[in-house]
């Protein structure tokens, strides 16, 4: 092999993981086009919950049971971890992000939502001593602000509840946790194994918050099974597995922050699918994001 391809083979090492998270916050960004017709079509946020986790569960199940059964191979001991991405991460972010937008507008939702870089940052100097660079604190400022662009915080006046803002903000807590608790398991596991309990324990666990009797009768229409397949597959399952195996060769700040594409894409999906306005907080937002990245390169 030539220097040439060594370096080229090294170059795409280096930078598909940054990629892989790139396109886990794309995906989840989209989340808007599936969730806003499953609404319309009579599921409630909690319905939703139960959809994305035990449907992640049931696809995961199946493709592992069909490509790699080595995936369900874990020790007892290591279950903690996994009840931390699923069930403390996954599910409480869940249900708290989806009740948040019930009580505050959907652009205070998503800047308390992206406190999560915030928390991951912190928390990742404190258990693991990463370094609080200057590149990443800048690059963690722009990624908020872009957000606050984005969610349209600087375009109008914006009504917070005291039960709403402590639910958004647990929502960017919780979501900050699946980057904590997913690099203790990614110690011991694949980042396949990781997904797949995570959503053991999410989607168990989220038999508690609705029916799966309610929401198998909603989706049972081919438009409504074509969303809810959308939602599982594309918002869930897939960008999970990118983001995870993403993670398993980054440090948590800068995967979290990577992500911040999500508000971004979430944006797009508003003005091509649902003819929301283009403004200039929505570029002036991608502007930072995208600045943002690049720091992190």
């Amino acid at each position: 092999m030539t220097t040439d391809t060594k370096q080229a083979e090294t170059g795409k090492r280096t930078y598909l993981p940054h990629l892989q998270v790139l396109l886990a916050g794309g995906l989840w960004g989209g989340i808007g086009l599936w969730s806003r017709n499953l609404v319309a079509g009579g599921l409630t946020p909690y319905s939703i919950v139960l959809l994305r986790n035990l449907g992640g569960l049931i696809l995961l199940a199946t493709l592992f049971l069909c490509i790699d059964r080595r995936v369900f191979r874990i020790r007892i001991r290591h279950l903690p971890y996994f009840f931390g991405t699923g069930i403390v991460s996954v599910l409480l972010f869940t249900i708290c992000y989806f009740s948040c937008q019930q009580l505050v507008s959907l652009a205070v939702s998503a800047i308390l939502l992206y406190t999560a870089p915030t928390f991951v940052v912190i928390l990742s100097a404190l258990l693991w001593k990463d370094k609080l660079t200057k590149g990443k604190c800048v690059a963690l400022g722009l990624a908020f602000l872009g957000c606050t662009f984005v969610s349209g915080v600087w375009g109008g006046s914006l009504n917070v509840t005291p039960r709403g803002f402590l639910l958004g903000l647990g929502a960017g807590f919780f979501y900050a946790l699946y980057s904590i608790f997913g690099r203790y398991a990614l110690r011991y596991y694949s980042p396949f194994t990781v997904t797949f309990y995570t959503f053991l324990f999410a989607g168990v666990g989220a038999l508690c918050v609705a029916n799966p009797l309610h929401v198998v009768a909603t989706i049972s229409s081919p438009p409504m099974v074509f969303f809810a397949l959308g939602m599982v597959v594309f918002s869930t399952v897939l960008p999970y597995l990118l983001y995870t195996k993403g993670l398993s060769k980054l440090d948590s700040g800068k995967a979290s922050i990577l992500a911040s594409t999500e508000p971004v894409v979430a944006a797009l999906v508003g003005v091509l699918a649902f003819g929301e306005p283009m403004g200039l907080s929505i570029l002036l937002g991608l502007a930072c994001i995208l600045v943002s990245i690049y720091i992190l390169r």
